[in-house]
This record gives C-alpha cells, structure tokens and sequence, in this order.
C-alpha cells in the first residue's frame, strides 16, 4: 500500500465526491482492504460501485465524444416533400412514433455522424419510422442500405417499402443470397445500384460483399442489428463515407442493460402500440389440453382467420423428448382437414421452398402454418390471429414474445396459446409471466430477473461488460446517476482541458487508444 500510495490518482472530480459523500481513490482501496469499521466497509462499497459504473459510461461518452468529432454527413432532406410523404401515409403516426422521427430528422440534418438505436415493441411501427428516414436521404440525393438477419424478413421489408414507395418513384432492389453469383439478374441489380439507379438496397449480410458497390450512400439501417457481428455492421457502414446509421431492434432491453448495452448510441424508444391495436390474449395450457387447442384454432379458422403452429425441433431427437414440426405437421393436417389447407416450413428447407410457403400462407392459400422459429422476427401476416406454441417452456420469454409478436398485427382480437408442463417452478414462473402481461420492457426485465444479465437477448452476449463491485440490477439507481453525471462531464467543452477533469481524460485515452473507432 505505501510502495503504490503516490501512483494511485483520483478520475472522480472534488464536486462529484462530495455530492455522493464519496471517498478519495486512495482512502476507497484502503477502507475496502481494511476498513476501521461496517460503516467505513459500506461507504468504501458503495465509492467502488459508482467509480467503476463512472469510468464504464465515461468510456461510452468519449468514444461517442470522438465519434462526433469526425464529420459526418449533412443530408439537406426537403422537409416540404417530407412532410407530404407523412401525410399520405395510409395511418397517423402515434406520439412516439412522431418523436422517434424528428429526432432521427434531427440528427440526418446535422453535418455529425448519426448512430441511433431505435428500439420498439413488436408491432409498435418501427419499418414506417425507418421508411419516412429513407425518403428523407432520398430527397437529399443518398442512396439507403437496409440489412436484415433473414431471407424471409429482408423479403418482407423489400415487398412492404415498394409497396409504399411506388407512388413516390423511389426504387427498391433486394439482394439476398438466393440471386446466385455471376447471374444475370444480380449482375443488373448491382450495376443498377452502383449507377445510383437504386435508390434502396434491401438485403441479408449479401450486402457486404465487395462487389456491392453504392454511388452515394447516405444512410445505413440494420434491423435487429444486434444478430450482427460488430465486423458486419462495420463492413456495411465501409460502403459509404460515414454515412449515418440507424439500427433497429424488436428485442426489448430493460433500462438497466439499455445503459451498458447500447450506452454510446442515441435511444429513439417507440413504447406505444399504433391506434386500434388490441393486446393478444395468452393463455398457458397443459399437453393434455391439446385438442381443446386445435379446437379454439379451427373456431378461428372458421371466421376466415389463420393460424401459427410453433415448435423447437425439425426433427426427431433422442435427447429431447419434444413433439417435432414433421409430426406437428401430419396432425394438424389430419385434424384441420378437409376444409383448411396446412403448410410446413423450417431452417433445413431450401430458401425457394421457404418463399413459396410463406407467399401461399400470406396469400391465404394455406390457413395454418406449422413452423419452428424462422417466423420468430418480423413475419407479418394480418389475418393470422393465433399462434400456439408447442413446449413453450423451452423458449426464452424474449422469444416467446417475438413469436407471440407475430399475431395481433391489426384490428382483430388475437391470441397466444402456450402448451407446456414445466418441470420446475423456474419454468413456472415464466410461463405466468407471459400469461399477465404484453410489454415487452416488463417481459424482458423479468427474464433479466430470472436469468440474470448474460443471456437477456437470447444466445450470451459477448458485449456485455463484466463489472467487478457493481451490479446492475442491484445498483440499477447508482448506474443511472453514473450514466447521466458522465455524460455531463465528458461533453463539456473543456473535458480533457479543465483542471478538475484532465486525470479523468487523460486516463480514458489511455484505455481508448487502440480501439477509437467504436463499431
């Protein structure tokens, strides 16, 4: 402790301290090895929690900080043709939505770089809001890239754009892997898209392949972006010069992983459900009650709704003792039949096969889709009006409220039927949490309390911080204060200038130097 005693500096300012009645660096290490009494031990506890919560946010700032400093583009959109396209939008925009435009407007007429998350419940009108940002780049001269985590979901976007664009003379590409190196038809969308012919390119990671080449790309979009690696994201963002960025997510993250997650990006938040919208009506039911299930899904069918069929696995399988989608399949088809048509549809199948499913199912060639979980993000199908979803104790909640998310998508009363036997009260519990409420930030902080932080978007997140003292959950007030006193002081002008604050900036250049860039 003496041989170090001079080398240990304070990073936290005088006012800062007393504020919180905080100890100096020196007197905190001491008091946590050696503390005079309880109380000295807790108020050592508690300056070690908020410093590191403190020097964690300082980081996200400056790297924010340092962002901002390089020029971004200015996208000089007409905010009179904008306007015009909102007004003919074939719905009003809800308070949120309108919100989460002007901010993203905002930012696209700043000549700084943009990296904004929105993020949103499913179904709360996140592809409208993304749609009104392209045309805004359009009518600036830019070209927009939008990449999606699946085929299905890239298709999706690329038919429902089109559909709104048409009027306006905005043109749209898709590229999926499905468009097969050297054909024709690709080799002309990329010319298309180089000339600046294109003025959207939609499309899966096929988007950051070298030969795909933008005239002027303005703004990059990804949906669901954390299924991207960081090294994709990047790529995309490389086809252009700095363009602005937009990422989009459907995953409610609770405000406490919010912070650490996403802690250098803008947060647009859409926490409303568009006009008319009815919350889907759960229900949780037992294996046995399967036939009073297909039973209620034929009434639906009756009133020319259609249905979802979700199951875990493709296949048999010795270790898990799970109903497959194949035998899903074979009695659905038997107890629906002759009246209503069943389709099948999962990852092994080829990419056409997929398409053609999904087209018959959308059309309302097919009235019950049984599927394992290539439909749990984005698939939008108005007339579907229940989903049931098979061993529904061995999904996530956040899955299961993506899938649940897949019904309920206009005016009609839709509903979620879960079938599981938990085996624990774990599973349990769960299974009541998605029976008693549809938000999805309420859903995903009780997983959080469930599961804990590591695997809150469904596989382990690498990116998430490991914090030594502090915990998130436990010291959720603490995190906050940290989060907004360091934005505070890392934007001041004269951060890494002003006496108080130069060990502070000093020292995060030190940790930043090899990784300025933060995507």
């Amino acid at each position: 402790y003496l041989t170090y005693n001079s080398a240990i500096e304070d990073l936290l300012s005088d006012s800062l301290r007393q504020k919180y009645h905080l100890l100096g660096r020196k007197q905190m290490i001491h008091d946590l090895h050696f503390p005079a009494s309880l109380k000295a031990a807790q108020t050592a506890e508690r300056t070690a929690v908020y410093e590191e919560f403190f020097l964690f946010q300082a980081r996200l700032q400056y790297l924010k900080k340092l962002d901002q400093k390089q020029t971004g583009l200015l996208i000089r959109y007409d905010n009179d043709k904008l306007k015009a396209f909102i007004a003919k939008l074939p719905f009003e925009l809800t308070a949120a939505q309108k919100r989460a435009v002007n901010q993203i407007c905002h930012d696209l007429h700043r000549p700084i770089h943009m990296n904004r998350l929105l993020q949103g419940d499913v179904g709360s009108g996140k592809t409208v809001v993304a749609a009104i940002a392209i045309y805004a780049a359009v009518t600036a001269g830019f070209q927009t890239a939008l990449m999606a985590p699946t085929e299905i979901l890239a298709e999706q976007h690329a038919d429902k754009l089109a559909d709104l664009f048409e009027p306006w003379g905005i043109r749209v590409g898709l590229l999926t892997s499905s468009l097969t190196a050297g054909s024709k038809k690709r080799h002309e969308l990329l010319k298309h898209v180089a000339a600046g012919q294109i003025d959207v390119l939609i499309g899966t990671h096929a988007l950051i392949q070298a030969e795909v080449k933008f005239k002027n790309l303005g703004l990059v979009i990804t949906d669901e972006q954390h299924r991207f690696g960081v090294n994709q994201r990047q790529a995309l963002r490389q086809k252009g010069e700095r363009p602005d960025v937009l990422a989009m997510t459907a995953t409610p993250i609770p405000r406490t992983l919010a912070l650490t997650v996403y802690g250098e990006m803008d947060v647009s938040l859409i926490d409303e459900l568009p006009k008319g919208r009815k919350p889907v009506k759960t229900y949780w039911l037992k294996k046995a009650q399967m036939n009073q299930a297909f039973e209620f899904i034929k009434q639906q069918l009756k009133k020319k709704r259609q249905a979802y069929l979700v199951t875990p696995l493709v296949a048999e399988s010795e270790a898990l003792d799970l109903q497959n989608a194949e035998q899903l399949f074979t009695d659905a088809a038997k107890y629906f039949a002759p009246g209503f048509q069943v389709g099948l549809i999962h990852g092994k199948m080829k990419n056409s096969e997929k398409q053609q499913i999904m087209q018959a199912f959308k059309s309302g060639q097919l009235n019950v889709l049984v599927a394992t979980t290539v439909i749990e993000v984005g698939v939008d199908v108005p007339a579907a009006s229940v989903i049931m979803v098979l061993d529904a104790d061995r999904f996530g909640l956040a899955q299961l409220h993506q899938l649940r998310g897949r019904v309920g998508r206009n005016n009609i009363q839709s509903y979620c039927l879960l079938i599981a036997d938990p085996k624990n009260d774990y599973g349990r519990q769960r299974m009541r949490v998605m029976t008693e409420t549809t938000n999805g930030f309420i859903i995903a902080q009780k997983d959080l309390e469930l599961r804990g932080q590591g695997d809150i978007l469904g596989n382990k997140q690498s990116g998430l911080p490991e914090f030594k003292v502090g915990d998130p959950i436990k010291d959720l007030n603490i995190l906050q204060l940290a989060q907004s006193d360091a934005a505070q002081v890392v934007l001041r002008p004269d951060f890494e200038t002003a006496q108080q604050t130069k060990h502070l900036a000093a020292y995060l250049k030190r940790k930043l130097e090899p990784k300025l860039d933060f995507d």
